[in-house]
């Protein structure tokens, strides 16, 4: 036992230095590097001190070599996921977001993510990252997620939703994730379509005469940024007139954003474009055609709208009511918008109001086909509508968690949550809605998520990212106000809880599946599922690991 008491010291410190290595993204092996930074610059740190010799034994002593480092990041991301289960098992109900994306060594990955409260919390946590060895169909994805829920014990009997890409694997009508999911639970389980991926299919606007745009402007800037000596020499244009921009931006179909930024600086470097072409002897006339202009200034503009949109819904713990909120506001622009180009005012279409002013004024009898471009915004509003169906049937359950007093929930509404008895929430809403103190807590509330909302729009229009984050989580302030009420409420706390657990996007997979991309990257391409899972873990989780709790562990089996 005097042998275990004399490592205790260094305990905290190797659970602290194996964390700082896993948690930014680096090998195992800088353990020994970080070792012989710190004996380097402590030689000369502390060379003034009388202790110097002891302060260099101490790190010449302390253990981080890769086995060590590897080991005590298993035990944490161990003890990480332990309390997980038990926050899981001791909370009301718990939602799950999946998606399955394929690594640098052409392995499936399905991650796993769950949302629950805990307290006045609710955390995101990433519960697994599961290696699919062979085919990817719905049955493969179901097989491994039970598997594993049997063998952590997750209470399946409290899984309320789940939300995924969307795709056939996963919502397949018999065989998809979902229906094997509902067939076993033998109860209806609640499905969403990611809200992102469902935007991002809408802003595709890529068919017909639009698509043509896109695609001639994907063919240019192949042109010139796949071919090393075109792009240097572009770059040597841009420089030499004094572009702002040293380059243009290559397009991804995957990158929810990459459309509108790749047309933005596209517009950006138009005249350098045709410059270059030009000297190139490469002609492509309609970059010159004023009918084609206008239609490039269009998705310009457009494309710039739903950006916004896009960035507005990204982030850890929107809630299913915030994510519903920004999609309905987007189709009242909608309506604004093609209104705003039919009359010819062009208020919110800053590229094309350009454009048609420098046309007007070289020549002032030049017509614009504008009501064409109202009929590709009336063509995106009407995508638009024939999608987020979830989301729009449950629209009373989900405004119940801000509004309970003036929204009348069905049978119907809450067959999904389990354990809820219609009765008694009928009898707590009809309790609620007579009493003033606990009507004006919800009043307070609203003023309380106004301010937040006028705060961080505030912020956004200054591009502080940072201060942002800062703010008071919406879900936080509406869970807190929630578990204010008294015990004679529980059945109306957990309806509105059971609302603030679900998952409106897949965003938490998609942050999961980059943090996969640095961590198993070309030069640690073999890294086994173990270490990817605890890494993974340790990088996604907001729990931090109880460095005393794992040394007792220890402790108590090196005493036997």
């Amino acid at each position: 036992m005097n042998h275990i008491h004399s490592q205790n010291p260094w305990i905290k410190v190797l659970f602290a230095g194996s964390l700082a290595i896993v948690r930014n993204g680096k090998p195992f092996t800088d353990g020994e590097y970080a070792k012989t930074f710190m004996l380097d610059v402590a030689n000369e740190l502390f060379d003034d001190l009388p202790n110097k010799d002891k302060i260099i034994k101490r790190i010449q002593d302390m253990p981080l070599s890769a086995r060590t480092v590897h080991d005590r990041t298993v035990m944490m991301a161990t003890q990480v996921e332990e309390t997980q289960v038990k926050d899981i098992n001791a909370a009301p109900f718990f939602s799950l977001a999946l998606d399955e994306s394929t690594d640098v060594s052409h392995l499936s990955q399905f991650s796993v993510i769950a949302r629950y409260a805990a307290g006045d919390t609710l955390r995101e946590e990433s519960l697994a990252v599961l290696p699919i060895k062979g085919s990817t169909r719905g049955e493969d994805l179901f097989k491994s997620f039970m598997e594993f829920a049997r063998e952590k014990n997750l209470p399946m009997d409290k899984l309320l939703s789940v939300c995924t890409d969307g795709a056939p694997c996963m919502v397949g009508k018999n065989k998809g994730f979902v229906a094997l999911l509902r067939e076993h639970e033998s109860r209806p389980i609640l499905s969403f379509h990611c809200i992102l991926h469902q935007e991002a299919l809408c802003a595709q606007m890529c068919d017909g005469q639009l698509g043509e745009v896109m695609s001639l402007v994907v063919r240019v800037i192949n042109f010139i940024v796949a071919r090393a000596l075109n792009d240097r020499q572009f770059k040597t244009l841009l420089d030499e007139v004094g572009n702002n921009y040293h380059g243009l931006l290559l397009h991804s179909n995957v990158r929810w954003l990459s459309r509108g930024k790749v047309l933005s600086r596209f517009a950006a470097c138009l005249n350098e474009i045709r410059t270059f072409l030009e000297m190139k002897g490469i002609e492509h006339p309609e970059l010159a055609e004023t009918e084609w202009l206008l239609k490039f200034y269009y998705l310009v503009d457009m494309t710039e709208h739903l950006n916004q949109l896009n960035v507005k819904m990204q982030g850890i713990g929107n809630t299913v009511l915030s994510l519903q909120h920004a999609v309905f506001a987007f189709e009242n622009k909608l309506e604004l918008f093609i209104m705003d180009l039919e009359t010819g005012r062009l208020l919110h279409f800053e590229k094309v109001r350009q454009f048609k002013d420098a046309c007007t004024a070289s020549e002032p009898t030049k017509n614009f086909d504008l009501k064409q471009l109202a009929g590709f915004t009336s063509s995106l509003l009407q995508s638009f509508k024939a999608r987020f169906g979830e989301f729009r049937e449950h629209t009373r359950l989900f405004k119940f968690i801000t509004h309970p007093n003036e929204c009348s929930l069905n049978a119907d509404d809450l067959s999904y949550i389990p354990a809820v008895s219609v009765r008694d929430f009928e009898a707590e809403v009809a309790d609620l809605k007579a009493s003033d103190m606990w009507v004006n807590k919800f009043k307070s509330l609203n003023e309380d998520l106004e301010r937040i909302a006028r705060q961080k729009a505030e912020l956004a229009s200054k591009h502080m990212w940072t201060e942002m984050k800062k703010l008071q989580p919406e879900d936080q302030l509406i869970i807190q106000t929630w578990n204010a009420l008294p015990v004679t409420y529980d059945t109306l706390k957990r309806v509105s809880i059971a609302v603030l657990t679900m998952f409106g996007s897949t965003y938490s997979c998609e942050q999961s599946f980059s943090h996969l991309k640095n961590i198993k990257s070309n030069l640690r391409s073999r890294l086994t599922d173990e270490s990817l899972n605890a890494c993974m873990k340790l990088n996604l989780t907001k729990y931090q690991p109880d460095y005393k709790a794992i040394s007792k562990s220890m402790q108590h089996q090196k005493s036997h």
